[in-house]
């Protein structure tokens, strides 16, 4: 897509759609605050936030005064975190419920096997709170059979005799072992077992359908978003990370389909950060997500610009969402697929302390790059270039995988 305008940006709407993300969205303002300073003093511009009034939705403000050009950006995070906090209020024998279950969704349906072929790394991110919640119920039997044994050789001395022994060790025992894994739950802002459970189960619960909730909140950005392209701005961003990047595909996918995206209003752009549409794409009742992949990667109405790096485990790196998915149409234009190549554009100083900090390079797209190259999250969201000119020609990495690898791949619109 061309811009529809020649001029520098004056004004962006930005509208940012997080992940699976159970906490208040202040946090994102404030790693804008943080990191957008790091990143003006390293490449050598300005950026000053302002908060919003309380009463209007959670968002911010920025001037910015980029290569000579001074620009407002108003920010706003389009909320889902109650459906996130409503889904893990699940007691600790629904979440290992929760874990057979998603766990028989992903073998059964051969999903599993298939993203295994894509990339391992996000395959084993989501292994890891299934060895996790494994790993602390057979610590919880360990101690239950301890506890059983000690108090069942303790009662002994007594002169109990026969089958009430283990009948009296056994409350005790349970207890013993019910503690080590509230324990265990009670460490999970450390540890993320409980959380990625949750967040694994979201999608598989319906199987890769829509849940009802989240379907009704995703048309209430529709219509944000649709407002916005009726106003003044020079460009409207659609920012979706993590799992927020396939809510986006299908409110965009809306949005087009009904008309709503005016011919002479602002550019429509929309940025994929750390994708992990494959895998819900690949789950068998994702036909509404497939059908919407299908749709939004031939249209002119928008740029689509897809953001990954193999350095981050935690999403499906240089996978062109569409194409894995099996439905790339031949008049396919987007995404346009590129890494941030974090080994490039980090230090190796600062490589090095962020390379086994899995959920943290998870959110690097966000952040400051100390050798930045041609990605720079703050002159896309605050700069005077619209998202279509400034990679105008861009083609995509080389390196990519697009290979068609879902074993599902009927769609509706």
């Amino acid at each position: 897509m061309s811009s529809k305008t020649t001029m520098p940006v004056k004004s962006r709407r930005v509208f940012y759609i997080p992940g699976y993300d159970p906490i208040h969205p202040r946090r994102y303002r404030e790693l804008y605050r943080k990191e957008g300073a790091k990143q003006a003093k390293i490449s050598g511009y300005s950026l000053e936030l302002t908060g919003k009034p309380k009463d209007e939705v959670f968002g911010w403000n920025v001037k910015a005064h980029i290569d000579g050009q001074d620009v407002d950006a108003d920010v706003e995070v389009l909320l889902w975190s109650d459906i996130v906090r409503s889904s893990m209020s699940q007691s600790i024998l629904a979440t290992y419920l929760q874990l057979a279950k998603t766990a028989w969704v992903y073998i059964s349906s051969g999903a599993l096997r298939r993203l295994m072929w894509l990339r391992k790394g996000p395959v084993l991110a989501a292994l890891y709170p299934v060895a996790m919640l494994l790993g602390q119920l057979a610590l919880a039997y360990l101690l239950f059979r301890v506890v059983k044994t000690a108090i069942e050789w303790l009662v002994s001395f007594t002169g109990v005799s026969g089958g009430w022994i283990s009948w009296m060790a056994l409350i005790p025992a349970l207890v013993a072992g019910y503690m080590v894994l509230r324990w265990f739950k009670a460490k999970d802002g450390k540890l993320y077992a409980h959380y990625l459970m949750h967040d694994y189960a979201f999608s598989a619960g319906s199987n890769g359908a829509i849940p009802p909730e989240l379907d009704a909140r995703m048309a209430e950005f529709g219509d944000i978003i649709a407002e916005a392209l009726q106003g003044t701005s020079d460009e409207v961003l659609v920012v979706g990370h993590s799992s927020g990047a396939h809510l986006a595909i299908t409110i965009l996918s809306d949005l087009i389909r009904t008309g709503r995206v005016p011919e002479f209003g602002p550019d429509l752009s929309f940025l994929s950060l750390g994708q992990v549409v494959p895998m819900v794409s690949f789950l068998p009742k994702a036909s509404r997500l497939r059908g919407d992949l299908h749709f939004l990667s031939t249209r002119d109405e928008l740029t689509w610009l897809d953001v990954t790096a193999p350095g981050d485990g935690c999403s499906f790196a240089l996978c062109d969402p569409v194409a894995v998915s099996g439905v790339a149409p031949t008049e396919k234009r987007w995404p346009i697929v590129m890494s941030a190549s974090f080994t490039q554009t980090l230090s190796p100083e600062l490589w090095q302390s962020l390379r086994w900090r899995f959920f943290r390079l998870h959110f690097q797209y966000l952040c400051a790059f100390d050798r930045p190259k041609d990605y720079d999250y703050f002159q896309i969201t605050a700069g005077p270039v619209v998202l279509g000119d400034r990679y105008a020609g861009r083609k995509s990495s080389a390196s990519r995988i697009d290979v068609a690898a879902s074993g599902y791949t009927d769609m509706v619109a």
